[in-house]
Formats: C-alpha cells, structure tokens, sequence
C-alpha cells in the first residue's frame, strides 16, 4: 500500500510507514560518499531524514538533515564536512520519538574515552522503563528517541572496553534493533536475539560494510558476505572482524512483513530474494482466492511482484491498469478541499484503455484504515471497469507493530473492526479475499503457522507478540517516549 499524498485526517497514516535504514563502512578514504550512495538505496526505508557520522582518525564530524538523501547529501559542501575513511549513516521515518532534527540519527555522544555514533533500525519496548531508571540515576536526555536510550546505557556501564559496554548496554534491552556503531577504531553492528530487523555484512575491495538489505551493496559494487545472525555482535576494526554470541540463542523471528512489503524487490533477505518471495505470495493468493475476471491490475507499485504471481497462478492476464506517476512528492500540500479530494489521483491514474468494460482484479499488499482502497476501487469504476475485485497479498492486519514499523492503533485497523464482507462493502468491491497466514508462509517456503511454531515475527497478523511489550502495557502503539511519558 503506498503511502497515501493526501493530508486530510480521513486518509491519516492509510499506509504502513517504512522503517528506517542503516548502513556502514570501515575502510575506505572515501567513506561518507560511499555510504550517502549506499542511503540512495535504502531511501525507501525512511524518508523523512537522514544522517551520516566520519572519523577521519583526530575527530568525528556529523552531518544530520530533514528530507531525502538526493537533497541534502549530495552537496558537494556537505560530504566535504564528512572525512574519513569509516563513516556510518541513518536514513529514518520516526517510529519513535516523533519529528525534529533532534532525534535524526546517528545519534552520537563524547564517552569518556572516545566519541561513539550509533544509528538503529527497530524499536527498543523497555525504551521508557530504562530512560526513568537512567534520569533517576543523573542522566539528561537531549531527545526523545529510544536510541539515545543506547548511548546512556553505553555511558553508565561498568565494563572496561567499548564492546563490553556495548554488549552490557544491549543486553538490557526488549524488542527488536538491527545497531551500527562506530567509535575511534571500531564498526560495530548488532541484531537482536530474534533477529526481527534485517543486516548483511558486505565487502568492497577489502573494506567492510554493514547495511539493513543487499541493494544497498549494489549500488556501491560490494559483494555480499552474509546475513549477520540474530543474537550476533560483529566488531571492525582495520585487522578484520571478530563475532560475538553474548546471548541466549532463541528461535529467531525475523519479520515476515519484510516480504511483503518493506524490503526493496531486488535485495536478497535471510537467504531469500525478495521479488520471488512476492511472486510466490501472489500465486498463493490465486491458489486460495479465485476469482472469474478479465484482467489482473496491481496497485502499484508495491503491489506488483505479487499481481505478477496472481497472474501466473490463475492464468488471468496481468496489465497496467493503473498507471503511476513517481514525480509527486510523499508530503504534496493541497490548500483546498476540492483539490484534496482528488489527492490519489495526483500518485495514480486508471489507464481507461485497458479497464473500461472489464473485470478487474486488483492486487495490493495490504489494506490498513481503507481510505486509499477505497479510492483506487472508485477510480476504476469511473474508468468504466464492469467488476471490481480485491485480492490483498497479506492476511488481515489486526495488530499494531511495536518493533520499528508505525502502523495506527488497533481500534483504527480495518481489519480489528470489520468481517472481511463489512470491509469489502466499505471499500465497495465486488468480491475481496486475503491470503491466509498460512499461505503467507507456504510462499516464503516455509511450513504454516499452524502445524508448529512459527519461524517468523507475525504479531501485525496474528497479535502473537515474540518479546515483552515493558512500556506498553497492553496499549496500542505509542510512537513517542514523550507522548509515553505523558500518559505513563
């Protein structure tokens, strides 16, 4: 489901927001270039803000900016501020702590023996409970972000050596975080035990990369060493790498969400390419949801890879239906109410040719508050589409996230609320079928859910949480440790 344009409150947070993205490297004298390429490619992780930190060996500088990659970074004046040859970066949508320059990551902090800069993907659960215990214990927050919860951590550590604090600071926390940290001599990457949120480990003629997904290793001609492992600690330094397993091994639970929708078609996760898994789902989809029509159309462009595999699978022909236009920007401002109401209109046009008079199949990702749906489902009947059918490459989404993906609270998910005939006649489609969990997982090529435990972080599908939600306390999700604050 793309991100709707429109800014009105009845198409507030119609998506799921992307996460944010990470990416490292130790070892190259043009490092900060190399990473802003490597934050090109995971843009779609995160495009509110973005950030990198250099050492070049006497200081650390740091470069924090609101908005894209393509418009800040790439000023020839602001890599000039970033020398060195390690450099670690941050490209971010706020899952916690809210909005401001404040909270841009890398967050970076002055230890008493040395400068260290982390930047984190997911979302710490014991965030709030460790911030109180830290602040009662003389520490002054400058943000609102659980990732400064890190840093403290780190600071109020007794263990000697840097990686010993940073293992002692990340052994205290719940929920899910893929870490890049970088102090005077090291790069430090880290996965939770369960391994929710992605990291690769990759390497450019000699020099170490840490990146949440392997496009980003792409575009720089990196070669792909492997996926750091859920639980592992695997430090840089000018010698080599060296991994470490401080934790308890638990059945890794990395996000199957990634599949869907998160992850880029072309990057390669947990041993699995991305786009296949998404055809896969789509032919699994047609497997358990046929349907007689004319045509399958995608919502684009995430919908895509899976309208292909629905396709495939039926034997209906897959077109073009709609048409997007990818020069409208994520925060396009529309003064009136006339023009706001034409807003999906402005990312997406029916292309009448290839609808009028038919039946459509319309494939999507997922179905989150309705309203964009509901608008793509009214484009086609004004294109003249006969039928108008709805096949979601997801099941249901009953569950908030809590583990780095800004998703609305329950009680405004579609799907928490509705039988999935209330929430076709919402939408007004004729017919609307999700794929079931455990074809969710036939696809990705495991076993379904229901014959044994389950290999991945479902909880937006399922309400089956893998790790304690401390500061939550059976709320929905709260983004900000001070809107947390507030309420707690």
């Amino acid at each position: 489901m793309d991100d709707s344009l429109l800014s009105g409150p009845e198409n507030e947070a119609d998506s799921f927001r992307d996460e944010c993205g990470v990416f490292g490297i130790l070892g190259r004298d043009d490092a900060a270039p190399v990473v802003t390429l490597g934050l090109h490619a995971l843009q779609h992780r995160g495009q509110e803000a973005a950030g990198i930190v250099s050492f070049d060996g006497t200081q650390f500088s740091v470069e924090r900016h609101i908005g894209l990659i393509g418009d800040t970074f790439t000023k020839r004046s602001v890599l000039d501020r970033l020398p060195g040859d390690r450099a670690i970066g941050h490209t971010r949508y706020s899952t916690t702590g809210g909005e401001g320059l404040r909270n841009v990551q890398p967050l970076f902090a002055e230890f008493a023996g040395g400068g260290f800069a982390i930047a984190h993907n997911g979302n710490i659960t014991n965030a709030l409970t460790k911030q109180r215990e830290l602040q009662k214990r003389g520490a002054i927050f400058s943000s609102t972000s659980d990732t400064e919860t890190i840093l403290h951590l780190i600071a109020f550590s007794e263990k000697t050596r840097i990686v010993e604090r940073f293992i002692d600071a990340i052994g205290q926390l719940e929920g899910a975080y893929s870490l890049v940290g970088l102090s005077q001599k090291k790069m430090i990457g880290a996965r939770d035990p369960l391994g929710i949120r992605p990291l690769c480990l990759g390497d450019l003629d000699g020099a170490y990369i840490l990146a949440s997904e392997t496009c980003a290793l792409d575009i720089i001609g990196a070669r792909f060493v492997r996926d750091i492992k859920p639980g592992e600690v695997v430090v840089i330094t000018e010698n080599g790498i060296e991994s470490h397993f401080p934790f308890e091994k638990p059945s890794p639970r990395f996000c199957i969400f990634e599949y869907v929708y998160f992850a880029r078609p072309d990057s390669n996760i947990e041993s699995r390419n991305v786009y296949e898994v998404r055809k896969n789902i789509g032919m699994e989809l047609a497997r358990e949801n046929p349907v007689d029509a004319d045509l399958v159309v995608p919502v684009p462009d995430s919908g895509t890879p899976a309208a292909i595999g629905f396709a495939e699978g039926s034997g209906i022909p897959f077109e073009l239906g709609i048409i997007r236009n990818h020069y409208v920007g994520r925060t396009f401002i529309q003064p009136t109410a006339s023009i706001r109401h034409m807003g999906v209109k402005l990312k997406h046009n029916a292309n009448r040719h290839m609808i009028e008079g038919k039946r459509v199949v319309l494939v999507d990702d997922s179905i989150v508050r309705g309203t964009t749906s509901q608008k793509i489902v009214q484009m086609m009947r004004e294109a003249g589409a006969k039928e108008v059918h709805m096949r979601i490459a997801s099941p249901p989404t009953m569950s908030p996230c809590f583990y780095g993906v800004d998703t609305p609270e329950k009680s405004k998910l579609l799907a928490s609320r509705m039988s999935i005939q209330e929430m076709a006649d919402f939408i007004r489609v004729d017919s609307l079928g999700f794929l079931t969990i455990d074809g969710l997982y036939r696809a990705v090529r495991e076993p379904g859910r229901n014959n044994e435990a389950p290999q991945f972080c479902d909880a937006c599908f399922t309400g089956d949480y893998p790790t304690v939600l401390t500061d939550q306390g059976g709320k929905d999700n709260v983004r900000s440790l001070s809107l947390l604050a507030n309420n707690g």
